[in-house]
């Protein structure tokens, strides 16, 4: 394991106060902190490499053109694709979602085909197929789960006909904290030929992923959510889906050669990458791989195992606890509400005390409708946060639902 300590001394907002309280900061499922490293890179390149990638033949665009397909092998690396022409690099899972919804769907679905979904999808995974359906006329077929947070296999099957087209799921809940078992689930989609695309916004950051064990067809995750910059993530495919997708943006960078009559594309994964890149950020985004993989993934998911655990343990303590999410594979996750007391006045409240949890419905809004609630309080961890902060939060909770 590593020091925690010395960590946390890696983050410098970690040590500042909020209301004249030492900063608790649980909402990692948002966006984490950054390590000192990652902003001295962006720092760094921005005041000493600086220059457009890939068109320039001077000095300074080679150097950070280096950088950029540097940055793009380590992700390979990180994630175990077979060629960097698997790695795309987005604005964030967002963006890489609606790329796949958009291509796959212009390519191979029409009116009355299906795309499967879950029950705990973020926003992100349902608009998009939604304003497909408005476009194309194709239906989204979701699947159920149980009270315990955890989705139903045995329907999950059922759900697959003739029409079914692709499966479109999380990883991991944003909610809940489930870890859904995806291998199982795109080996099921395989039998009944459908390819799959995986949510990794919320495993990325906290447990190993491997895109050959996995076996999906699509991945996409953000970098912000795992100590890196934001407004840059990457989207995985295999090579052989990417080549038949359309380009989900015509522009710069993504073209062979182009005449007023025809364009031939540029070969992978440029296809899919129009325009200037965030090449600062994916260079920042290198950099925090480096910082996980120096502690180590195996070292990061026992550290926040057992803060989620001990967070689980304590909050079932507190009178009126309503904890959502009871999985038997749960990560870094715990929403809960206590006894009536509204989840915004709880988190603002929460807020004075020096503790950032997100409220609402953490854009996921069809999960607060089958959990019959309009939101939650969520506590979010990372590697970085210790159980005296699990204290901190619980004695804050008590504290408040006294006041109520």
């Amino acid at each position: 394991m590593y020091d925690i300590n010395k960590v946390r001394e890696d983050f410098p907002i970690l040590s500042r106060t909020v209301y004249d309280k030492p900063l608790v900061y649980f909402d990692n499922a948002a966006t984490t902190q950054k390590p000192r490293e990652v902003v001295d890179s962006l720092v760094d390149e921005y005041y000493s490499v600086n220059a457009n990638v890939h068109r320039g033949v001077h000095f300074l665009s080679q150097q950070a053109t280096d950088l950029h397909e540097e940055a793009r092998e380590k992700v390979r690396q990180f994630i175990n694709a077979k060629s960097t022409d698997e790695i795309i690099f987005t604005r964030g899972t967002t963006e890489g979602l609606n790329l796949v919804c958009s291509s796959f769907a212009d390519e191979y679905m029409g009116e009355g085909d299906e795309v499967i979904v879950s029950t705990m999808e973020h926003h992100s995974n349902i608009v998009p197929w939604q304003l497909q359906a408005a476009r194309k006329g194709i239906a989204i077929r979701v699947i159920p789960m149980n009270d315990k947070g955890e989705l139903l296999l045995d329907e999950y099957e059922k759900l697959f006909t003739e029409k079914t087209k692709i499966v479109s799921v999380t990883q991991v809940s944003n909610v809940l904290g489930t870890v859904n078992p995806v291998k199982e689930m795109i080996r099921i989609a395989h039998e009944h030929g459908v390819p799959v695309m995986v949510d990794g916004a919320q495993s990325t950051p906290h447990f190993k992923v491997d895109m050959q064990e996995m076996d999906c067809d699509f991945f996409a995750f953000s970098g912000h959510k795992m100590y890196g910059p934001t407004g840059v993530g990457v989207l995985y495919g295999k090579e052989d889906w990417l080549d038949r997708l359309p380009p989900y943006q015509g522009g710069g960078e993504m073209i062979e050669s182009v005449s007023f009559e025809k364009t031939i594309f540029e070969k992978l994964p440029f296809k899919f990458e129009a325009g200037t890149p965030d090449y600062v950020a994916t260079n920042g985004l290198a950099k925090a791989i480096d910082y996980v993989t120096r502690l180590g993934m195996d070292n990061i998911v026992a550290h926040e195992q057992e803060l989620t655990r001990y967070c689980m343990q304590e909050m079932r303590k507190i009178d009126g606890m309503r904890i959502f999410g009871e999985a038997e594979h749960k990560d870094a996750v715990v929403s809960f509400l206590v006894k009536d007391i509204h989840h915004l006045d709880m988190g603002t409240l929460l807020d004075r005390l020096g503790i950032a949890v997100r409220t609402g419905h953490h854009c996921a809004q069809p999960l607060m409708i089958r959990l019959g609630i309009q939101g939650t309080v969520r506590a979010s961890f990372a590697l970085y946060n210790t159980k005296e902060e699990i204290d901190t939060l619980v004695a804050g909770i008590n504290r408040v639902s006294k006041m109520f």
